[in-house]
Formats: C-alpha cells, sequence, structure tokens
C-alpha cells in the first residue's frame, strides 16, 4: 500500500509522530531567521554580497525566510516521509507572496503573509467545524494534547476566532507602523500573544482531558 504524501490523521495508529519541541523549533525557525535577516540585513549583505542584490533587510529576510521555510517542510518530510498540512499552506503561501515581494520590490506583499495565512487558517478550522463536524486543530496538537471530541470542538472553535483576529491585527499593525515595528511585532508580539491564548486554553483542556476523564465521551 503507497504510503500518503500527507500527514495522517491524528486518530490513525501509523502516523509518524515528531518530537513537540522540534515541532515548535521547525515551525517557529523561519520566523526567527526573518527577524533576523531583517534586524542584520545590511551586516549580511557585507559579507554576503551576493545577498547585496536581492535589496534593503526586509528583502533579504523575505529570501531568506522563504528558504528557512522550504528547509523546515524537507525536515519534517525526511523525519516522518509525510507533509504536515497547515505548515505546508504557511509554506505555500509565504513561497507566493515572498516571491513576489522579492520580484516586484514591494514589500506589502510579504506584510499581506500573516493576514492572508490567519484569515485562511480561522476560515478552514470554522468551516471544518461547521460544515464537515471535524475538528482540524487536532492535526497541529494532537501530539501535545489528548482531549475528548466535545474539547476539541471547542478549542477548535476559539482557535478559529483568535486567528481572524489575528488577521485583524495585522492589517492594523502594517498600515499604521513602520516596517521594523511590525517585524518586531511579528516576532515579540504575535508569538507571545499565541502563547497566552494557548495557556489560556489549559482549563479547557484539563476539562477534557481523557486522562483525568477516562469515561467522558
Amino acid at each position: 500500500m503507497t504510503k500518503p504524501v500527507f500527514e495522517r490523521d491524528p486518530a490513525d495508529p501509523e502516523r509518524e509522530k515528531i518530537n513537540p519541541l522540534l515541532k515548535l523549533a521547525l515551525e517557529l525557525g523561519p520566523l526567527v531567521v526573518f527577524f533576523f535577516g531583517n534586524s542584520r540585513g545590511e551586516w549580511l549583505a557585507e559579507r554576503f554580497p551576493a545577498l547585496a542584490d536581492i535589496g534593503g533587510p526586509i528583502f533579504i529576510a523575505t529570501a531568506l525566510f522563504m528558504a528557512a521555510t522550504v528547509v523546515a517542510l524537507i525536515v519534517s518530510w525526511m523525519l516522518t516521509r509525510t507533509l504536515p498540512i497547515m505548515p505546508l499552506v504557511s509554506g505555500v503561501v509565504v513561497v507566493v507572496f515572498g516571491g513576489l515581494t522579492l520580484w516586484l520590490q514591494d514589500e506589502v506583499f510579504i506584510k499581506l503573509k500573516p493576514t492572508i495565512i490567519n484569515t485562511m487558517f480561522g476560515a478552514i478550522l470554522l468551516g471544518g467545524l461547521f460544515f464537515f463536524k471535524t475538528s482540524l486543530l487536532r492535526y497541529v496538537f494532537d501530539s501535545a494534547f489528548k482531549i475528548d471530541a466535545e474539547g476539541w470542538n471547542k478549542l477548535t472553535l476559539r482557535w478559529g476566532l483568535y486567528f481572524l483576529a489575528m488577521a485583524a491585527v495585522n492589517e492594523i499593525i502594517w498600515r499604521n507602523f513602520s516596517t521594523d515595528f511590525w517585524i518586531a511585532f511579528k516576532v515579540w508580539g504575535f508569538t507571545p500573544l499565541a502563547i497566552i491564548f494557548t495557556m489560556a486554553q489549559m482549563p479547557l483542556i484539563n476539562r477534557h482531558s481523557l486522562d483525568e476523564n477516562p469515561d467522558e465521551a
């Protein structure tokens, strides 16, 4: 039987697992590279003249962001021989909008990327929940949380609304503040907000934990 290209359903016992910390590193690594590329763009251009041809720091950061995103997907493939769905969707958007940013030398496209991704993820999660009666969030957090179906549905609703809210926040930030502020907020604002939001869901997760409530359906 041919092995699937995309990651298996979280309930599938044959699904390959990645260490949660490694998974987090693969997801956040490209973002750290993007921040470093922008903050040290001129330094990088001096030491690697080929990067100077790309443009200013934001464009160097975009090119490195694209490369790091592709590398993260390749590493994920090498470890599991499957592609993670949500990082793959994010990666496609990064490559498309990053490519437009470099080609047209217009930073607006890379700034739109978080809006597009967050809106897409929010729509996917809420659409899957309301139209297909399934929690697609399990593909992201199944290795971290073991909760019942009701818990996954509630968590999916909350994360779907969170993604849409973050799309709105990104629009406000990039349209009203400088590029440097937007990049700093992208790393030091969005990431802490995601951590805080995740921690705020712990009471719900504990209530629906299969470990603590094995008889709860």
